[in-house]
């Protein structure tokens, strides 16, 4: 049995690692003991909030698509969380995450379609051979890890009937960075929330080379992942922006 540390609440036992081969499967939220703060993360709030979007990625099997387990990657998140910033910056409230976990060597397909609003499923509107394609753009370094915190997320409402090539250099010229497919649907899965009409966004770090830009949007009321052209605009699209990049 692995010696329950501060991120572990009535965990059965697992093994394995980011190479190895995933032996837990997926299961129902486990809500255990409370969870007790750790000297760098001793806010309730962020730690409940980590706890709970840890729990999310268990119960939708994301360490088998991550071929670990839950042991390790939890070990994982409490690495992270150590490392969080505790400075607030949310320009607009209403628009503001403070941080998600993107499970990064989750595949980007399989990720996309657990992704729900409002219970309904998602649907991918990127062609399977077109979305392996997509890789970060120049002025985005992304960590070399299978899983780190995204953190002052902005759903980017004020970008909205901007053009994604225009948003880039506005996101950029403020010192943040624009998210990537993987970060997007990272957002969606833990706040489906910020998903909202007429305020969905573009995914402008992930390019293939061309015009095509990835977003996430709802129609029919469920999240969709397609692209749009670089250089339109819509009244109902912006562009996401965070503030750092956390790796352990």
């Amino acid at each position: 049995m692995p010696t329950r540390g501060p991120w572990q609440r009535g965990q059965r036992p697992a093994t394995g690692n980011f190479a190895g081969t995933p032996t837990v499967e997926p299961r129902p939220i486990d809500k255990g003991d409370p969870l007790p703060t750790t000297a760098a993360a001793t806010d309730r709030t962020t730690v409940a909030e980590l706890e709970r979007q840890l729990e999310n990625l268990f119960r939708l099997g994301y360490p088998a698509l991550m071929k670990t387990s839950e042991t390790d990657l939890r070990s994982a998140v409490e690495r992270l969380a150590a490392r969080l910033p505790d400075r607030p910056s949310a320009v607009r409230p209403e628009d503001h995450v403070p941080f998600v976990i993107v499970p990064a060597a989750a595949p980007l397909r399989q990720s996309a379609l657990l992704m729900t609003k409002d219970d309904r499923p998602a649907t991918l509107m990127i062609e399977d051979e077109h979305l392996g394609l997509y890789a970060p753009i120049e002025a985005v370094d992304l960590p070399d890890a299978p899983v780190y915190l995204l953190t002052d997320i902005d759903t980017g409402s004020d970008l909205t009937n901007v053009t994604p090539e225009t948003a880039v250099t506005t996101i950029l010229g403020r010192g943040r960075t624009p998210l990537t497919i993987a970060e997007g649907i990272a957002l969606v899965t833990q706040r489906p929330d910020m998903l909202r009409k007429n305020k969905c966004f573009s995914l402008p770090a992930s390019r293939r080379g061309n015009q095509q830009v990835p977003a996430i949007w709802i129609s029919q009321r469920a999240p969709k992942l397609g692209w749009c052209w670089d250089r339109n605009p819509h009244t109902w699209l912006g562009s996401a922006s965070a503030g750092e990049r956390i790796a352990g």
